[in-house]
């Protein structure tokens, strides 16, 4: 099957309107939709936005290749686009996007469907034939292109075998699709490898399977293999051998640096683990991948967060500020308390980080020690420490009994890494993470009692940024319980300023996303979205992806606003005593534009913060 079978027409925009990332995605999938091609343009465009989660399909060289294979696609087909002016698609080198090539791949797509999508990132390798698309001034001359540039007989061979004693580079591409970066990989590659005149192999595991798989011969003769993969693949076969690891992108864009060390074996001596093929990507070569596994706790934290938060907010809505009555009863049962969705926030952060260190046997260890942070009251600090804790708990253990007999092989993550990683992680979060941390939450409490005399602007501004440091941990929950204790004894202004501390941080980061989109992923934006109605309902945790994703500039940005919303709060004499925050009880405030205007002063200083301190994504 040629290109020009999927490319028509009805799916070729000359000249697009859009001047944003966000905006192409739309325009091609609006021209795709209206040429008939897809079931599902709401679901269409999901995939293709999960994709970019991953990582950016903008590959650089003025290229774009946003893909997704899903059900939502009626027919197989590609879908181009070009921007004469250049659009900022998050390129892999920085410089605007010209040419987009939207490729939809229906779920059941027969290989010779994927295998000529799979050919158009191929074709886009040559520099001469970018330019003649930029150049084309119909959609004819576009579609006679690609018709003359697949008629050309290219042929590049597979395999260089290697002269005796010369370097033998192999080399593994993968993407998560499988559709394009896959096989722009594998050409970049091999046409560098030609040009330095070095023998390679290139083994493609793309949508249509395992093509020019590699041999124990070729292992065997290999002097090193590179391993451009964004996705899991088999990778005990090369144990023993010097291995680099990358993303799939640097395949494409760093593939004579790759070849270069490649020759001159620049990279460590790949172990093999036996009971996980899972490759780490290009963290493995620079340290720890903490900020990977980081990002894999709260990407799974997420939907608990969005989908607790909301019906808390609504129990609020029906209930009043005491959530009664059958309907706030069960709205606040599913999304809160002790059974609710909230309930797993800890525990699922926990379980996902260790997960991401160790793989499957750290799932367990990590959700359990999640769980006994949250219930020692440790909090969301508790739950990084659990994770991170079960997860190299776990990576220690598979080190330990790596040298075991092999026929306890089948026992070691069914028995030995269960047991072993969470009674070790248990007994450590039980009797050395949880007491500090419940210990330091006590001195807290009775830290702020003495500070019941002081001065009430300082006393406010101290009490805001507590709620703000670890969103709904012990140092929230002191602040929180400090202001409950406050209602009880008569003194309802402090309340007032802890609730509006805990109100900023959510706020913050939505007025951040909306207004300084650029320093943020779509899934951030989107997210940002839902941190209104978290705000306006007093769930600070709405804010706890964010902080988790980049601590510093989050945390201290929401510090600042939170720790000032409160002292405006005391500055004002404004008192609330309701014992909690948000929309639902500002009818019960005392002076209630004031009680707003501090809560919109803190979380716009907080808001301009951080878009001005985050980096560009």
């Amino acid at each position: 099957m040629k290109i020009t079978e999927l490319l028509k027409k009805d799916t070729i925009i000359m000249d697009l309107m859009a001047s944003t990332k966000e905006a192409v995605i739309d325009e091609l999938v609006e021209k795709l939709n209206k040429a008939g091609r897809l079931n599902s343009k709401s679901e269409f465009k999901e995939a293709i936005l999960q994709r970019e989660m991953q990582s950016t399909t903008g590959i650089g060289e003025g290229i774009a290749i946003p893909h997704a294979k899903t059900k939502a696609v009626k027919q197989p087909a590609i879908c181009f686009g070009r921007s004469v002016s250049g659009v900022n698609y998050e390129s892999l080198d920085g410089q605007p996007a010209h040419l987009f090539f939207m490729i939809a791949a229906s779920e059941g797509a027969n290989n010779t469907h994927l295998e000529t999508l799979s050919r158009l990132s191929t074709l886009l390798m040559d520099e001469g034939f970018r330019k003649q698309l930029l150049e084309a001034e119909s959609k004819e001359e576009l579609l006679r292109l690609f018709d003359e540039k697949e008629n050309e007989k290219e042929e590049q061979t597979e395999t260089m075998k290697p002269e005796e004693n010369e370097p033998y580079v192999l080399a593994v591409t993968a993407c998560p699709t499988g559709i394009a970066h896959t096989y722009m990989a594998a050409d970049s590659l091999k046409a560098k490898a030609v040009e330095l005149g070095i023998a390679i192999k290139v083994e493609t595991n793309g949508s249509t399977g395992v093509k020019n798989e590699l041999t124990k011969e070729d292992i065997e003769r290999a002097t090193v293999v590179i391993v451009a993969a964004d996705k899991q693949v088999e990778m005990n076969r090369f144990a023993g051998k010097h291995v680099i690891q990358v993303p799939v992108a640097d395949g494409i864009r760093k593939s004579e640096q790759l070849i270069q060390r490649a020759v001159n074996q620049d990279a460590p001596v790949f172990q093999g683990i036996k009971e996980s093929g899972k490759t780490e990507g290009a963290e493995k070569e620079k340290g720890l991948g903490i900020y990977k596994h980081l990002m894999n706790g709260v990407s799974n934290m997420l939907p608990f967060v969005v989908g607790g938060g909301i019906l808390i907010a609504l129990a609020f809505f029906f209930g009043g500020i005491k959530a009664e009555g059958p309907i706030a009863e069960v709205l606040m049962s599913i999304g809160g308390g002790k059974t609710g969705a909230f309930a797993f926030l800890v525990p699922i952060l926990a379980g996902f980080i260790a997960s991401s260190i160790a793989d499957r046997p750290g799932f367990m260890p990590g959700i359990v020690g999640g769980f006994l942070a949250a219930q020692a009251n440790a909090g969301f600090l508790g739950g990084l420490i659990a994770g991170f804790l079960a997860g190299y708990v776990v990576l220690g253990l598979k080190k330990l009994f790596a040298n075991l007999p092999v026929q306890l092989e089948g026992i070691k993550p069914v028995l030995l890494y269960p047991v072993f990683g969470l009674l070790i992680t248990g007994v450590l979060m039980l009797k050395i993470v949880n007491p500090p941390v419940v210990a330091l939450n006590e001195a807290l409490t009775g830290w702020l009692n003495g500070l019941g005399g002081t001065n009430a602007v300082l006393l406010g501004l101290i009490l805001g940024g507590m709620m703000a440091i670890d969103m709904g941990g012990p140092i929230n929950k002191a602040a929180f319980t400090f202001g409950i204790a406050a209602i009880e004894a008569g003194n309802f202004g402090i309340h007032s300023a802890v609730m509006a501390g805990g109100m900023v941080p959510p706020l913050a980061v939505a007025l951040a996303t909306t207004f300084f989109k650029a320093k943020f992923t779509e899934a951030e934006r989107k997210s940002g979205l839902t941190n209104y109605i978290m705000g306006a309902s007093f769930i600070t945790e709405g804010a706890i992806p964010f902080a988790a994703a980049d601590p510093i500039r989050v945390i201290v940005s929401c510090v600042v606003g939170s720790s000032l919303a409160g002292a405006l709060s005391m500055l004002f004499g404004i008192t609330l005593p309701a014992p909690h925050g948000g929309l639902f009880v500002i009818m019960l405030v005392n002076k209630p534009m004031l009680y707003i205007l501090s809560i919109l002063i803190g979380s716009v200083t907080s808001a301009l913060m951080m878009g001005v301190w985050k980096k560009k994504i």
